[in-house]
């Protein structure tokens, strides 16, 4: 699989950038982050909840087929621009590192093209580093792999 997602992490800081682009409009990328159907679509997760405003929550959970929990996340929304850009803080449950601060900006280059770049931060240097020891960039490609599949469905 070609990884199209870069993540690029520069050693001794406690932030990574994630970015891709995308054969999609920017409008439909941006529904597949705030809409609770595409997330779960993409995502493989339920969404237990979502509150697409300031101050709004969220929370997702995967369970393997026999119903134990695998995966839970959480976080808080800060600011939502349509389109644009989402603020959020995010936390998995059970894991080694503390709540991360998420910053997705969504940029449109073309009718049928758009880009995402996440800047992640994490509490410490330490954090991020246990992130990237985790099969992290490839599960991250195969999501947004997926996502750019069940989307392209809905644009045609």
């Amino acid at each position: 699989m070609e990884r199209k997602t870069k993540v690029h992490a520069e050693e001794g800081k406690q932030e990574l950038f994630i970015t891709r682009e995308f054969d999609l409009p920017v409008d439909l990328l941006f529904r597949a982050y705030t809409e609770a159907e595409i997330i779960q679509q993409w995502m493989g997760t339920k969404v237990l909840k979502l509150e697409n405003k300031a101050h709004g929550h969220y929370a997702f959970e995967t369970s393997d087929p026999s119903g134990k929990v695998m995966f839970r996340a959480n976080g808080t929304i800060h600011r939502i621009i349509p389109d644009q850009q989402i603020t959020r803080t995010f936390e998995m449950e059970n894991a080694p590192f503390d709540v991360q601060l998420e910053f997705l900006d969504f940029e449109k280059i073309g009718e049928d093209r758009s880009k995402l770049t996440m800047q992640v931060v994490f509490r410490s240097v330490t954090h991020r580093d246990q992130q990237l020891k985790m099969p992290f960039e490839y599960g991250i490609n195969m999501a947004h792999a997926r996502l750019e599949e069940i989307l392209a469905s809905l644009k045609k």
